[in-house]
C-alpha cells in the first residue's frame, strides 16, 4: 500500500512554499499528499500585495467528510496555521485520525530571525506548545525553539549543551523527537537531531547562498515522507538538508529572485532517484 500523509498547510499560488512545495516533494518520494488547506493566498506574504482567503470556518466541514469516508493516514504533517482556532482544529484532527501506526510531524511555524510573525499572539504561541505535545517529531527553527522554551534569542554563539537543553524542554511537552534547524556555527549551519533515549546528532554543512522562503517547507516535507517510510530520523535529516542546500545553490546559479523561493524543480530528480 502506498503511504499517505495528511498535510495541513496554506496554499500560496506563487512563491514556492507550503502546499505547492509539499505536493511535488511528497510525490517525488512516492508518498501521497492529501492536503488540508488552512488558507488560500495568491502568493506568500513576502510579496507586497496578495489575495488571502481564511479557511478556518471551512476546515471542520472539510475534515468531517474525511471522517465519513473513514480515511486513515500513515502520517499527519502540520505546517503554517493562521489562528488560535486553527490550532484547536488540528489538535482535534490528530485525535480523530491518529492510530498507533501514524507518524505526526509538527512544524511549529511561528517566526524567524528572532521574531514571531505578526499573526502570532502570545496566546497562539502558548497553544502551539499544546499542539507540539501531539507530535512525534517537531521541527522548530532556532527562533521557534526559543519561543517554545521561553529563551532569549541570539543569532549565534549557542553552546551545544544549551541546544540540547532546549530540545529536552520540548521533549517534556510530549514529542519523542526534536529537530532544531538552521543553527549557525561560524560558517556552518547545524541541524540538531535529538531523539529520546538516543545519542544526539549535530549535522553540520557549510552555509551557502541566500536565505530564501520555503526552505523550511521543503525540509519538513522530505522529513515527513522519509519517516512514514520507516527511514531513521538522522538519515532523513541528512537527506532533507542536502536537498535544501542543493536547491539554494541551483536557485542562486539561475538568478531566481529571493522572494520566489528555491527552484527545487530543477533538481527534483535527486529525490525521484532516491
Amino acid at each position: 500500500m502506498r503511504k499517505k500523509i495528511a498535510v495541513i498547510h496554506d496554499l500560496s499560488g506563487y512563491g514556492r512554499c507550503s502546499l505547492t512545495v509539499a505536493l511535488p516533494i511528497l510525490s517525488a518520494l512516492k508518498v501521497q499528499c492529501c492536503p488540508v488547506p488552512t488558507s488560500i493566498l495568491s502568493s506568500h506574504t513576502g510579496f507586497s500585495t496578495y489575495f488571502f482567503d481564511d479557511y478556518t470556518e471551512k476546515m471542520p466541514l472539510y475534515i468531517e467528510q474525511w471522517k465519513k469516508l473513514d480515511l486513515s493516514f500513515d502520517g499527519i504533517y502540520s505546517g503554517f496555521l493562521g489562528s488560535e482556532e486553527q490550532i484547536g482544529i488540528v489538535i482535534d484532527m490528530i485525535k480523530e485520525f491518529r492510530t498507533p501506526e501514524t507518524t505526526v510531524l509538527v512544524d511549529p511555524i511561528m517566526g524567524d530571525h528572532g521574531k514571531a510573525y505578526q499573526t502570532y499572539t502570545e496566546r497562539m504561541c502558548s497553544r502551539m506548545k499544546e499542539l507540539v505535545g501531539f507530535g512525534d517529531i517537531v521541527t522548530p527553527n532556532l527562533t521557534e525553539a526559543c519561543i517554545l522554551t521561553g529563551r532569549k534569542y541570539r543569532s549565534s554563539g549557542w553552546k551545544r549543551s544549551e541546544l540540547l537543553s532546549m530540545a529536552a524542554e520540548i521533549w517534556d511537552m510530549g514529542p519523542d523527537s526534536v529537530v532544531i534547524t538552521g543553527v549557525r556555527e561560524g560558517n556552518y549551519v547545524t541541524n540538531v537531531v535529538a531523539e529520546k533515549n538516543r545519542e544526539p546528532h549535530f549535522l553540520r554543512s557549510l552555509h551557502v547562498g541566500s536565505e530564501r522562503p520555503g526552505t523550511g517547507d521543503v525540509f519538513s516535507s522530505i522529513l515527513a515522507a522519509q519517516t512514514v517510510k520507516g527511514i531513521p530520523l538522522t538519515e532523513s535529516v541528512k537527506k532533507a538538508a542536502g536537498f535544501v542546500k542543493a536547491s539554494i545553490i541551483k536557485s542562486d546559479e539561475l538568478h531566481v529572485p529571493i522572494k520566489n523561493g528555491v527552484c527545487f524543480e530543477e533538481i527534483l530528480s535527486m529525490l525521484i532517484r532516491g
